[in-house]
């Protein structure tokens, strides 16, 4: 008996369970997630989509699957921990779009937050590609993970793949810089580069900025150790008050700003887009600014 063609956009991997004793730890992972999300979480988790290849998997190596049972711990972080608040979230369209932020607290636990608020409070929900530092595909362990729970290293081709596909990016312009900020630059932007400019006007993206107001007390640095960082071969490696960069119990806030829609042509000289580029920055640092302002206490 013939049945009717499958959807190629709309069809789920479903990749078989794995056995033994790693199928029976992302079994306890999937119950823990779910147990601190409810019924609710596992109706939104089971709408996710991932883009398939010829092969019926994600080109960039995505597991729908894993990625529902390894978001156990984040999710943990995202409702005991950090406590997060977000402002704004219906502001972020459906379809492809640019979520842009400020980055700092030495861990990357901002970008976690926003990509656990894309699955747990947005619609609809999504998996967030997080566009990664190109040193990261260097670090044992974490290169794998980052690339199965959705994570991509930032070159202006993945980030063109993915526009094109439709997904949600998510870029911090500071990288590094901001990263590993120390204390007296607390909530103030470091330089912006110009490439998530000329991919938002190349794939006509609309970026949304993201204010996020908390983190930078997570972990605060002192100072950055920068030539032990380059004999490292690291990009910093900053000293925090607790040695290692321990996060704190901060609150979270997260303020999602209106759609941002720019237009002209992605090769325009460097001076437009530097142009475009300062009216992003200025409309995050304000949002930081009021974010930061309205917060009773950074706990």
């Amino acid at each position: 008996m013939a049945h009717p063609p499958q959807s190629t956009a709309l069809a789920r991997y479903e990749p078989e369970r794995p056995r033994g004793l790693f199928g029976r730890v992302r079994s306890a992972m999937e119950k823990w997630t779910y147990r601190q999300g409810g019924a609710d979480l596992e109706a939104r988790l089971a709408r996710l989509v991932a883009p398939q290849n010829e092969y019926g998997v994600d080109p960039f190596g995505l597991e729908l699957e894993f990625t529902k049972a390894a978001i156990a711990p984040a999710l943990w972080l995202y409702k005991n921990y950090f406590r997060v608040e977000c402002h704004g979230i219906e502001n972020v369209p459906a379809g492809r779009v640019m979520l842009l932020a400020n980055h700092s607290g030495q861990l990357p636990l901002d970008g976690m937050m926003l990509g656990i608020s894309m699955l747990v409070e947005a619609e609809p929900p999504r998996v967030c590609r997080a566009m990664v530092e190109k040193w990261a595909p260097t670090l044992p362990f974490i290169a794998p993970f980052f690339a199965r729970v959705g994570q991509v290293v930032g070159t202006p081709e993945n980030c063109r793949r993915l526009l094109a596909a439709g997904e949600t990016i998510m870029v911090f312009p500071e990288g590094t810089r901001g990263l590993n900020k120390t204390y007296e630059k607390k909530y103030q932007l470091q330089e912006f580069g110009l490439g998530f400019m000329r991919l938002a006007l190349e794939t006509q993206t609309p970026i949304v900025p993201v204010a996020v107001v908390g983190a930078e007390e997570q972990s605060q640095a002192l100072w950055d150790f920068k030539s032990v960082a380059r004999l490292l071969g690291l990009p910093a490696l900053p000293i925090t008050a607790t040695v290692i960069p321990f996060p704190l119990p901060v609150k979270y806030h997260l303020h999602f700003g209106a759609p941002m829609k720019f237009t002209g042509r992605h090769d325009d000289e460097d001076s437009e887009l530097e142009r475009k580029v300062r009216e992003v920055k200025a409309q995050l640092q304000s949002m930081m600014d009021r974010g930061v302002q309205s917060r009773r206490s950074i706990f």
